[in-house]
């Protein structure tokens, strides 16, 4: 079950309003954060946020935050740690997603998860963070394949180069 911190944090990123924006130093409505999903109690994953965003995943409990885009990410990272939040980027390439580059993503994950409170997986529209939120979830949380191949499925399908990283990646931790 979903805790109620969680589903606050969903109601807010989705709904916040005015005054909720300006409570945080924004006056402007935040922007919708494509394709947010709690994944786990202390994990959700998300397509890319803006500064703004930032801000209220802090006041939610968000402590750490794994950008999965490639490529120059020290404004975002400059961002995140202005913030107060960890932050951390695995260069997962759109066209060849890489068994090492999950093994880094597990790496971040378990530090993470040593600390306290909440991690965001994001990349632009959530594809490569559902992708690997499911994976970590069956590879090493253990959990079971329809519940986290559900919620993959509710981001998006993944194409033929993604499904065959999926193949990969379970066949190298021995999960079927």
């Amino acid at each position: 079950m979903i805790a109620f911190k969680h589903l606050l944090l969903l109601t807010t990123l989705m709904f916040t309003t005015l005054a909720q924006a300006a409570d945080s130093g924004n006056f402007e409505k935040l922007p919708p954060l494509k394709n947010f999903q709690v994944n786990t109690e202390n994990m959700v994953s998300s397509g890319l946020p803006s500064k703004p965003h930032f801000d209220v995943f802090k006041a939610q409990g968000i402590t750490t935050v794994i950008d999965l885009i490639p490529g120059d990410r020290s404004e975002e990272r400059e961002i995140v740690l202005d913030t107060g939040l960890a932050y951390e980027n695995v260069q997962v390439v759109w066209d060849n997603p890489t068994l090492e580059n999950f093994q880094e993503y597990v790496g971040y994950m378990q530090q993470a998860q040593s600390r306290e409170g909440t991690t965001l997986t994001h990349c632009k529209l959530n594809w490569r963070g559902a992708v690997f939120t499911y994976l970590y979830r069956v590879t090493q949380l253990g959990e079971p394949e329809a519940e986290a191949k559900a919620d993959l499925d509710a981001i998006w399908q993944p194409n033929e180069t993604w499904q065959a990283f999926i193949d990969t990646v379970k066949a190298h931790y021995q999960v079927s």
